[in-house]
Formats: structure tokens, sequence, C-alpha cells
């Protein structure tokens, strides 16, 4: 019997990319057995009337995070939710064209949300999360992260829909 792979398989990238999304697939798991963890401690504690006060504040820190790397573990896999009614009845020239529309939209929006997500970062250095005492640009950062590595998953699967990559090649199901 063969092992199931803890991580859904992504398609052949370059090095640097694939290396990227290995990184970002397990701190998102780290971050996720953290916040587990935190809460089980909290809810034990809550048993016996104590409280971890610490543990909502970068609970939420951790959920932007988690949030935002998610968004582009699923981007480096194409597995954001699409509605593609349409877009399946094109035939394969127009479906690459509609795609590398589809695809260019996205990473346009990306790189407005990095900018956006870096200036909060720039903002918020001076202000203080109420509890830890953290520069609050550090949960901030989160979007300006996540954003930033979709966008360059979303910018490796628009180079590939213009060298004419098929989906099916882009995303190999997992078996």
């Amino acid at each position: 019997m063969q092992a199931t792979p803890l991580l859904k398989p992504v398609a052949p990238a370059p090095l640097a990319i694939r290396l990227t999304g290995r990184m970002v697939d397990w701190v998102v798991i780290t971050i996720g057995a953290v916040m587990a963890t935190m809460v089980f401690v909290n809810v034990v504690l809550h048993l016996f009337h104590k409280d971890l006060a610490w543990v909502t504040e970068f609970g939420e820190l951790l959920m932007v995070w988690v949030t935002f790397l998610g968004g582009a573990c699923a981007a480096q896999r194409g597995a954001h939710m699409t509605i593609t009614e349409f877009i399946d009845k094109l035939d394969p020239p127009k479906r690459r064209w509609a795609d590398l529309g589809v695809q260019s939209a996205c990473l346009a929006m990306l790189l407005v949300l990095v900018n956006y997500g870096v200036s909060l970062v720039n903002a918020n250095w001076g202000n203080q999360l109420t509890v830890l005492e953290w520069p609050m640009a550090f949960q901030y950062m989160g979007m300006a992260v996540g954003c930033a590595l979709m966008a360059l998953f979303v910018a490796w699967d628009v180079w590939q829909i213009a060298r004419g990559v098929p989906r099916q090649q882009r995303y190999p199901k997992s078996e």
C-alpha cells in the first residue's frame, strides 16, 4: 500500500518557486498547529479559572497570517474557488485567452493589495497591539507577504498560460 502524501502535489515549476511553495505550505501547517495548541491550552486553563490574555491577540495575529499564506498555498495549486460554467464551453484557443485575461486581472489586483499592504505596514509601526505590545505592523504584514506570494504563483501561471501550457498540466490532480 502506498502512503498518501501529506501535501497535495504541485505542477513542475522552477526550483525557486517550488521551494517557496513548500516553505509556505509548512509555515501554514506550523501556524495551524501553534494556533490549535494555544487554544487547547487556554481552554484547559479556563477549567481552572485561569486565562492567558495574550492567546487571543496572538491568535488573531496568526489568523491573519494563516489566512493570507493559505491563499498563497491555494494559488500555487490553482485551488481557489472558480465558476467555470461559461469558460469551460470555449474551444481551447479561446479558453487560453480567457484564462490569461482572468489570471492577469487577478495578478493586477494582487499587486494592488501588496501595495496597499505595504502602506498599512509602514503606517502602523508606531501602533502597538494591546496585550503583546508588538507593533501592529506585524499583523498587517501578513496581508502584504501573503498577497506577494500569491502574486508570485499567479505570475508563474500567467507565464505558463502565455506559453500555451494547458490547465491540466499546470495543475495536476492528486490521485
